[in-house]
């Protein structure tokens, strides 16, 4: 029997740092509050209807791709799971008129010139600037000094994407976004555009994320979060790691282990002391310090916490009695009042339409998820202390419900399941800090990886989706390698790379 550690937290990450850890040899417990696996990539049942809260595209999807092996290593993926790339992949109503973008770049500039020759020299830089970074795909690499069945390196044509990534982000950093946008005609594409970005993060977010789908990857594992962690608990489980689900970590136990240094030697749960050579967490890093004597001090931490904004959003699901597989898989519209939630106005909306994914819902009947992002974690919270929380639920719905009825007149009277998800929901149940899911990508903020130890702090390790801004999927389950890397590098083990 190997060392025991213990994993704080069932979501991506953890399940992740259990495989790895696991698979490393090591007597892996994985402690999670929640009574199902996963985390943030979750979904829920609301009656016949399946309603999506995690997952709306995968980086890794595509089998040509490094964080690919990652996904196949942990169980997430495997020959038995369908991938969907729908097209478009997006498609907004401009009075009528469709304004598209396919995850084709080509297909993109082709309809975006036939819709406003106007623009055409415009199109041509967009479409150019996705194509040169569009091979900038997110490095799967090793530990320095930690003994790996298999070393991995980034290709050198890494190196080139990288090159043509960074003249693009400085072309860019340069434009404000409204002055970019201002430089098209057609005001379909320019509400399109407007759309995809922000003001805070400028246009760059739409270069690279139309660059990954347009090398083929950012597809849709049928089912979606669910199955996916399912998938990555099972994978855990047969190789006799143990979960305890509604297991809520109160306190890493730590001992002094010399004058300068502690040591965690397990964790309290509960009425429950389990003892343990080391612990990973993969809690929320921002809202961490309940799990220690004394708040955690360290450099890289202190810089997380000084930089960090968070991204969260508010979801309104249905469960429509309509088939809307004519309609695309993203849809947005502009509705004819803008919809306004605490201090956030809305003068776009935009739905994700599951009708063509069984697992959702029922044939003929639809399950749709509408976004509306936006820090609204205060107006929730205090909604909550002075009793409105359900009232200010039904109220946006219900204007949500208005503003897609005028645009979809088919669905009216044929919506039986209405379902509000806020920041405090993910709260609740993934114990996210603010309740959010990403970090917001600030002008200026370094992309840089955190390390996943504090000095003098052995035995206890960390991963999730704050190591790496923004966040998001592809940063859990390579948080969670790095910490067992840094797991084997101390106790000398032998860290068992992917096929």
């Amino acid at each position: 029997m190997g060392k025991k550690v213990i994993v704080i937290g069932g979501g991506i990450a953890g399940l992740s740092a259990g495989i790895y850890a696991q698979k490393c040899g090591f007597d892996v417990t994985i402690l999670e509050s929640h009574s199902i696996a996963g985390g943030n990539c979750t979904s829920w049942k609301r009656g016949d209807y399946l309603f999506e809260g995690g997952m709306h595209w995968l980086s890794g999807s595509n089998a040509n791709e490094a964080l690919h092996k990652l996904w196949r290593h942990v169980g997430a993926l495997d020959d038995s799971v369908a991938i969907r790339y729908p097209e478009p992949f997006m498609e907004y109503d401009h009075a009528g008129t469709p304004v598209r973008l396919y995850r084709d770049v080509d297909a993109t500039e082709r309809h975006l010139r036939e819709l406003s020759p106007a623009d055409t020299d415009e199109i041509k830089w967009l479409c150019d600037n996705i194509r040169k970074v569009k091979n900038l795909a997110l490095p799967v690499t090793d530990l320095r000094r930690v003994k790996a069945t298999k070393k991995t390196r980034p290709p050198l044509s890494l190196l080139f994407s990288a090159v043509s990534g960074l003249r693009v982000i400085s072309s860019f950093s340069k434009i404000s976004r409204d002055q970019y946008i201002s430089r098209f005609k057609h005001e379909g594409i320019r509400d399109l555009l407007s759309f995809c970005t922000t003001e805070r993060s400028g246009v760059l977010t739409i270069f690279f994320s139309m660059g990954i789908l347009a090398r083929g990857d950012g597809g849709f594992p049928e089912g979606g979060s669910l199955p996916f962690a399912n998938r990555m608990a099972n994978t855990f489980s047969s190789l006799g790691g143990e979960i305890l689900y509604n297991t809520r970590a109160d306190r890493v136990i730590v001992e002094p282990s010399s004058r300068d240094s502690k040591k965690a030697v397990g964790v309290i749960a509960g009425e429950r002391e389990l003892t343990a050579d080391a612990v990973i967490i993969t809690a929320d890093t921002m809202a961490i310090d309940y799990l220690f004597e004394a708040p955690l001090k360290s450099d890289w931490l202190d810089e997380m916490r000084a930089v960090t904004e968070p991204t969260m959003v508010t979801f309104i699901s249905l469960g429509i009695a309509t088939d809307l597989k004519k309609y695309g898989s993203c849809l947005i519209f502009k509705p004819k009042t803008p919809i306004k939630l605490a201090d956030q106005t809305y003068e776009y909306l935009s739905f994700n339409n599951y009708a063509a994914d069984p697992v959702y819902s029922p044939d003929g009947k639809s399950a749709i998820t509408m976004q509306l992002p936006g820090d609204t974690y205060d107006f929730w919270k205090k909604a909550r202390e002075e009793n409105r929380y359900q009232e200010e639920k039904k109220e946006i719905a219900d204007k949500v419900i208005t503003a897609l009825t005028a645009q979809i007149p088919e669905i009216r009277g044929q919506i039986e399941i209405v379902d509000v998800a806020t920041p405090l929901t993910y709260e609740r149940y993934c114990a996210n800090w603010k309740g959010s899911w990403m970090t917001e990508m600030t002008p200026g903020m370094k992309m840089k990886t955190y390390p996943s130890v504090i000095k003098g702090l052995d035995g206890v390790y960390f991963a999730g989706h704050r190591m790496t801004p923004p966040g998001g999927l592809p940063v859990a389950p390579m948080s969670g390698r790095t910490a067992v890397q840094y797991l084997c590098r101390d106790e000398g083990l032998l860290f068992i790379s992917e096929d």
